[in-house]
């Protein structure tokens, strides 16, 4: 299989997504529109995935491909391709097929649990993973529950944390591919803007992975597994 790793930001990990595809002996190929507009055509690949950027879903001005984005996630969902959207990448797909963005609105940060609905208890992907989880999350924008569209999972501050579109597109508002590595990562790489959303998140990190982190691992790669097997 051949998949579309689309990246909207310089420091973009793949994680428990990237651990997923290569046990499934995908051959991935990454596109990276924030750095020079490109973005694959329509249908060209068997499934594709947009990670999370800095930017919101709206930044037209700064990102231009952002449209064009939305638009190639919507068509491909509705081909039934595989098509996954994480956090940013949910907004966008969401804005794609009608959904309204909301602009700072519902900021949530570090491992937080997450409802599943009664849909998403059955879903093919979510329910993989109990009713209820924590997951790591770091966002300050929400959406509306796109047109057409399953509404999987929630949380108090996001009431739409994941929505399915057709056969297999996907938007998880929730970082489930970041395992306690990446964190790591992010936490060294952006510390002070960590510790601004939770203040103590580096002083604390050790205590977090070890709890919710440790669980969110095994639940994050349960649903990249999940959602590999729909390509």
């Amino acid at each position: 299989m051949r998949v579309a790793l689309i990246e909207n930001t310089a420091v973009t990990h793949h994680g428990q997504v990237g651990v997923a595809l290569h046990e499934a002996g995908a051959r991935v190929e990454l596109w990276t529109p924030w750095r020079d507009g490109a973005l694959p055509d329509v249908g060209s690949y068997d499934a594709l995935v947009a990670f999370g950027g800095e930017q919101n879903a709206l930044a037209d001005a700064t990102h231009p491909y952002l449209p064009r984005l939305a638009r190639l996630m919507k068509d491909s969902a509705a081909m039934g391709s595989a098509t996954l959207g994480i956090c940013l990448g949910s907004q966008v797909f969401a804005r794609g097929i009608g959904a309204d963005n909301h602009i700072g609105t519902a900021g949530e940060f570090g491992w937080t649990q997450v409802q599943l609905t009664d849909a998403g208890r059955a879903d093919p992907v979510l329910s993989a993973v109990p009713g209820e989880f924590p997951i790591m999350q770091w966002h300050s924008d929400t959406f509306t529950l796109p047109p057409g569209a399953v509404h999987l999972a929630g949380s108090a501050k996001a009431p739409v944390q994941s929505y399915r579109y057709g056969r297999a597109g996907y938007g998880m508002q929730f970082h489930f591919e970041a395992s306690r590595a990446v964190v790591a990562d992010w936490t060294r790489e952006f510390g002070p803007m960590m510790d601004a959303n939770r203040p103590g998140w580096i002083a604390r990190f050790d205590d977090h992975a070890a709890g919710d982190g440790k669980l969110a691992d095994a639940h994050g790669l349960a649903i990249a597994r999940a959602w590999v097997k729909l390509i």
